[in-house]
């Protein structure tokens, strides 16, 4: 898997009291991390931010994380991305430098502000829901999707079945966008997976506008973890009407969630979940006669 993991040898220690364990109380092997790494942002030639992430879709990440932002939402704004020099101690080229041009009309943001994102933080310095509003270009709200509650509940399983990089490692996020069809199925359009579950977010908001299909209307983003904040106003910013989690949603995820017509379901396991707004999108089937 390239860059996206890495080889480390460790010292096992069994404690489970097996024949096993008492002869070998301490075995030397490799285990299989996903790599973490930084990646600077730049806007031209302006720094902009720097996000720890998994290496891989970086101008996914990018280009995500800018409509998260409410810099971009619309293809023809990102004229183009590359990647910029930049070196290890080796000299090897370490591809975590990714300059976005955008076109000239586009509004630049504060590019001095030099926004430093950690893999457990999403957008750090967007924190109320009255700033959501005012970035946003598309409006979940008048979405007419409806999903079968047996499908919502699926989708953790058909998320988890596609984590190629959690299977090696255990130790990366996922998100997971999926189309609802007329006959209330779900086809998997985009998964991605990032030591932070914001970044995985970002790269599949990002994969949809480089594909020019935001807002993206009749879809479901299924994420591993909780639901917070920062994950709803990606998913507005996008205009996806439904969140799914596997975890819990914080109370300004609620919030958010509700002011912007947005259905968000936590504790999605399978044979339940929790509908915390927008239950009118969720079918429930009729009761059957007794």
């Amino acid at each position: 898997m390239g860059r996206v993991t890495q080889r480390r040898k460790v010292h096992k220690y069994v404690l489970d009291g097996s024949p096993q364990a008492l002869e070998f109380p301490v075995r030397h092997r490799e285990d299989v991390l996903a790599v973490e790494e930084p990646l600077e942002i730049r806007i031209g030639s302006l720094s902009f931010s720097v996000t720890m992430r998994t290496p891989g879709n970086d101008f996914d990440l990018v280009a995500g994380f800018l409509v998260s932002e409410g810099v971009i939402w619309n293809p023809e704004q990102l004229v183009s991305l590359r990647f910029c020099a930049g070196e290890d101690e080796d000299g090897v080229q370490t591809f975590n430098v990714v300059e976005a041009q955008l076109r000239p009309d586009v509004v630049r943001p504060d590019t001095g502000r030099n926004v430093y994102t950690s893999s457990s933080c999403g957008i750090c310095g967007t924190d109320s829901i009255e700033a959501v509003h005012k970035s946003s270009h598309f409006s979940p709200a008048a979405d007419p999707l409806m999903v079968p509650v047996a499908t919502l509940a699926s989708l953790p399983d058909q998320l988890r079945e596609a984590q190629a990089v959690f299977d090696v490692t255990g130790g990366v996020h996922a998100a997971g966008l999926f189309r609802i069809a007329d006959d209330g199925s779900a086809e998997l359009l985009c998964l991605r997976e990032d030591v932070g579950r914001h970044n995985a977010v970002d790269k599949v908001v990002g994969w949809a506008l480089r594909e020019g299909l935001l807002p993206l209307r009749g879809t479901v983003l299924q994420v591993s973890g909780r639901a917070s904040f920062e994950l709803v106003q990606k998913a507005a910013l996008a205009g996806i009407p439904v969140l799914a989690a596997v975890s819990a949603p914080s109370s300004l995820a609620v919030e958010l969630a509700e002011a912007s017509g947005m259905t968000l379901a936590g504790f999605s396991r399978g044979t339940s979940l929790n509908v915390y707004a927008g239950a009118r999108r969720v079918g429930v089937p009729a009761p059957t006669a007794g």
